[in-house]
């Protein structure tokens, strides 16, 4: 199995790096994937290399997205490559992680339409805007789509993460 880790700047550092952690203690190979190759700092200093662009992926290569929360979702929502990963997952109901702002993506991929999720409350609007069901819970599955609030919600959103990958969601 195979998993896209989008990467951009002041990504918030236990968003990105637990899950991806996780995924990986289970065999799963993630793939750090950004604009550029080459390395970036998340909020709090820690920092994530990112060894393939965005034009380097194809989305059928991969059993799913996560999304990393913290500023780097404004800038990866820039992307139309980003946009079209998205998409591409969405489409073929494969994963699509997202952790507190990272709803912001996933609004600009127009895919939360009719879809229950949870994120940061501060994008709780955004969220409902874009026509989602926004649920005041640690983690909300909704089909392919697992969303979680914030950093407290990483051990819940890591199972469910690992449950829809190994067929037990």
């Amino acid at each position: 199995m195979k998993v896209i880790q989008l990467v951009s700047g002041d990504f918030e550092d236990l968003e990105l790096w637990c899950p991806v952690m996780r995924l990986r203690e289970e065999g799963i190979t993630v793939d750090m994937v950004a604009e550029k190759k080459g390395e970036y700092t998340g909020k709090y200093g820690v920092h994530c290399e990112a060894t393939l662009t965005f034009d380097e992926v194809d989305p059928k290569d991969y059993d799913g997205v996560l999304v990393p929360g913290g500023w780097a979702p404004d800038k990866l929502r820039r992307f139309p490559k980003v946009l079209e990963i998205v998409k591409s997952m969405n489409d073929e109901g494969k994963l699509i992680g997202e952790i507190c702002h990272a709803g912001w993506v996933l609004i600009s991929a127009d895919v939360l339409k009719g879809r229950k999720v949870t994120s940061t409350p501060g994008i709780k609007d955004d969220m409902k805007n874009a026509g989602a069901t926004w649920l005041d819970e640690a983690v909300v599955v909704d089909r392919n789509i697992i969303s979680a609030r914030r950093p407290p919600d990483i051990p819940q959103y890591n199972k469910a993460l690992v449950d829809f990958l190994k067929g037990r969601g």
